[in-house]
Formats: C-alpha cells, structure tokens, sequence
C-alpha cells in the first residue's frame, strides 16, 4: 500500500528504533547550532561567510530586521515552495532546526561576543585570521554532519536538490555553485560587497561539503555505528 504524503518526510523510517531517531535529531540539532555559532565569529572577522548568510545578512540590513526574524520568514517561503514541488520527502526534523535556529543562533552569540569582547577584537592582525580558519572548519565540518545525517534538508538546500534533480544527473556541486553564485548577486544587488571569502564559499563551498560528507560518512559514521 502506498504510504501516505505524511509518512514520506526524511527520518520518519527512523521512528521504528525511537533510541535510533532520538540520536539523530540531537546530533542535527547540535550540529545546526554549531553551524549558527562557527558563523557569528566568521561574520565578526568580516572576511566571508557562506553565500546564503551573505545574502541574508544583506537583506536583513537593508530592511532593519534582525537576521533571525528575515531569515525565518524567507526560509517559510521557501519551505512552502519545496514542499509544493515534492512534498515533505526533502523535509524533516533537520529542516526545521535549519530554518529556525540558524539565524536566531547567530543573532545571540554576536550579542554575547559583542559584550564579552573589546569592539574589533575579532579584526585584529593575529585574532582575524585564526578566527576566520577555525569558524570555517566549524562550520564546514557541522555542515556536513546535517547534510549528511538524511533528517532532512534546509529550503535553501532543498531547493537546490530539486534542481539537482531536474537536471538529469548534474552533479550537486555544480548546482550548488551557482544557487550559492546566485545568492551572491542578491546580496550585491541589496547593498552589500562580498568579500573574498564569501566568493572563494560560493565557488568551493559545495565541493567542500561533498568531500567532508563523503570522508565523515566513510571514516566516521560507518565506524561508529551511526545510522542515516
């Protein structure tokens, strides 16, 4: 029998083994909120962020939100899209931690590192370039652990594997390339200057991903036991 539209949204397989999904949503939600962190100290060092926080700073900016409120707005949006595409196949646990969290994460923790810290600490010579390293791989790593983990994809990213999939087998990198190329432009468009950080993540970003994923998912989850 088919199963109905409710039972098709990414990870509801896991509720069989509830010790197996509770795992797995905490790892996501951990992951998410590290991935909210490791961006509020790349966004203080001003050297580039990924092309969707870009975009969504610059919007926020411009029209005098706190990126929390615009970017849970815009991630609705776009959920509301993905899900009249394809259904909630592409939505889960981890969709929601993604288009909630993000943002309001970043949002506290410049709060925090804003009181905690001397004004233009993070641009100092020896603070900004540690910074910088350090927030990537964070973030980067964090990535790849939600995208990696099958709870489900952000909009963003949901929109880019519709895409994905349209194009008959074009590799998600080359996608990703050009909806973070695209994310780029708008926040151009809305006032903002990339930095050179911010353009070398709309190039590599993807590809990055692909190669961490695929590493954790070889050396890390399969050894650990850890199922997605």
């Amino acid at each position: 029998m088919k199963d109905k539209w409710y039972r098709t949204w990414a990870g509801y397989d896991r509720l069989k083994n509830k010790k197996e999904f509770t795992g797995n949503v905490i790892m996501v939600v951990i992951a998410v909120l590290c991935m909210g962190i490791s961006l509020s100290f790349l966004l203080e060092t001003d050297l580039g962020t990924d092309p969707y926080t870009f975009m969504n700073v610059s919007i926020s900016e411009t029209i005098g939100w706190t990126l929390g409120n615009w970017q849970l707005l815009f991630n609705t949006a776009m959920l509301v899209t993905v899900i009249l595409i394809t259904g909630v196949k592409l939505i889960g646990p981890g969709s929601i931690a993604n288009m909630v969290l993000i943002g309001y994460t970043v949002d506290f923790c410049r709060w925090i590192l804003h009181k905690a810290f001397p004004e233009n600490f993070f641009m100092g010579p020896v603070a900004r370039p540690v910074t910088f390293i350090l927030g990537l791989f964070a973030f980067l790593v964090s990535a790849a652990v939600y995208m990696n983990s099958k709870m489900g994809l952000s909009p963003y990213d949901g929109l880019g594997k519709i895409i994905c999939d349209a194009g008959r087998g074009l590799p998600f990198f080359v996608v990703r390339i050009a909806f973070d190329s695209l994310a780029v432009a708008l926040g151009l468009i809305f006032g903002d200057i990339p930095s050179i950080g911010t353009i070398l993540m709309a190039i590599f970003l993807g590809p990055m991903i692909t190669f961490v994923g695929s590493f954790m998912d070889k050396y890390i989850f399969k050894k650990s036991g850890v199922q997605k």
